[in-house]
């Protein structure tokens, strides 16, 4: 919901930390000042007992990329996992090639009705990473796109370059060299061009080891850019521990992540983000360790990983519903996995909640509360 002129939002139920609680916002500029506190002769909208949230965040897509694998669908529902499709030449690897030879208005045409798809849900906010280039043109072809994006629809848009996303053919087999010649000079023209926001990583059997990646992460902290992870998906190689000890914004699937894992992320105050589509999709059965997250004072949040492969997703709402009830959350968990924490993972402190000084990024709901 945008609002511009001064206004009160007057007979909303306000999901306030705590629980849902009868009030009102008053908004000015774009920005909330007052919770409960209605200034006099300000316009007023009636909510008629509406839910107020903060707008949510997905704060983990891959929503830029050419082409789709629907083909992958089918040869997971004949046995194949997804480590073997990538290894065969699918997975990651195959969308390159679309990628590659989309042009900048195709990414962006083709990336418009996913973000459609979310903004529809009440999202505000959308991570979007690169990864399906794997040279350097295409990297910051697709970094653009996300830019753009921002400049087409009303969105704020985080980027994350994530050039250690996968090998591509012409250097499989040669990790490192990779590193040395596409991803780590790519990742300086990104930020060079103003381009990135994060710096992600794939790491894992089939893409980078804890080694590679820190490489990549000691090149992202030397331009001062925070770091995330896709780590644990797959197996427990240690990239949550990695994570954790460059203190991470996020570390993301972590399906075998274990209580260590658990005590490391709470002490660096990295967020764990949790993929429920991907789990789905790959028909994965190790649960992420939920209760150890909470023992040990992990954030949660929830995202969709909006990608063709993987997780073919455009839908938040429909991942919080999985994150209930594959992973067990509780829904006032999974409204923080999307709002609070979500916004937790990007680095963003000015919006995610209710509160003064908060941006007035929110979502109106129709719907029933029950005691």
């Amino acid at each position: 919901m945008k609002i511009t002129a001064a206004t009160v939002l007057d007979n909303a139920l306000l999901a306030l930390p705590g629980g849902v609680t009868p009030g009102s916002i008053a908004i000015d500029r774009g920005w909330i000042i007052a919770i409960n506190a209605p200034p006099k002769g300000w316009r007023r909208i009636d909510l008629k007992g509406r839910l107020v949230t903060p707008a949510l965040v997905d704060c983990h897509t891959h929503i830029v990329h050419g082409g789709h694998r629907a083909l992958e669908f089918e040869q997971r529902l004949q046995g194949a996992s997804y480590e073997d499709v990538a290894r065969a030449g699918g997975g990651i690897v195959s969308t390159v090639s679309a990628t590659r030879a989309a042009s900048l208005d195709a990414l962006i045409a083709q990336s418009l009705p996913r973000v459609d798809a979310l903004l529809a849900e009440g999202v505000s906010c959308i991570e979007v990473k690169s990864g399906y280039g794997l040279d350097i043109d295409t990297e910051l072809q697709m970094l653009r796109a996300a830019r753009a994006i921002a400049t087409l629809r009303p969105v704020r848009i985080r980027t994350s370059f994530l050039g250690a996303h996968a090998t591509p053919p012409e250097y499989r087999g040669r990790e490192d060299a990779y590193l040395t010649d596409i991803c780590l000079p790519a990742l300086h023209a990104a930020h060079a061009e103003g381009l990135v926001d994060a710096v992600d990583a794939f790491c894992e059997g089939i893409a980078f080891s804890v080694a590679q990646t820190d490489r990549v992460f000691q090149a992202a902290r030397a331009l001062g850019l925070r770091v995330k992870l896709h780590a644990e998906q797959l197996s427990h190689l240690g990239g949550t521990q990695l994570a954790a000890r460059h203190r991470a914004l996020s570390a993301d699937h972590l399906e075998y992540a274990d209580d260590d894992d658990a005590r490391a992320l709470a002490a660096s105050g990295t967020v764990a983000v949790l993929l429920p589509g991907a789990f789905y999709a790959i028909r994965e059965t190790r649960v992420p360790p939920v209760q150890a997250f909470r023992n040990h004072g992990v954030p949660m949040a929830i995202a969709t990983d909006c990608n063709p492969g993987s997780s073919p997703m455009t839908s938040l709402l429909l991942a919080m519903n999985m994150a209930c009830t594959l992973f067990r959350l509780t829904p006032s968990e999974a409204l923080a996995g999307v709002t609070a924490n979500a916004a937790r993972a990007l680095g963003l402190t000015d919006t995610g909640t209710l509160a003064t000084g908060i941006r007035a990024d929110i979502a109106v709901w129709t719907a029933e509360t029950q005691a």
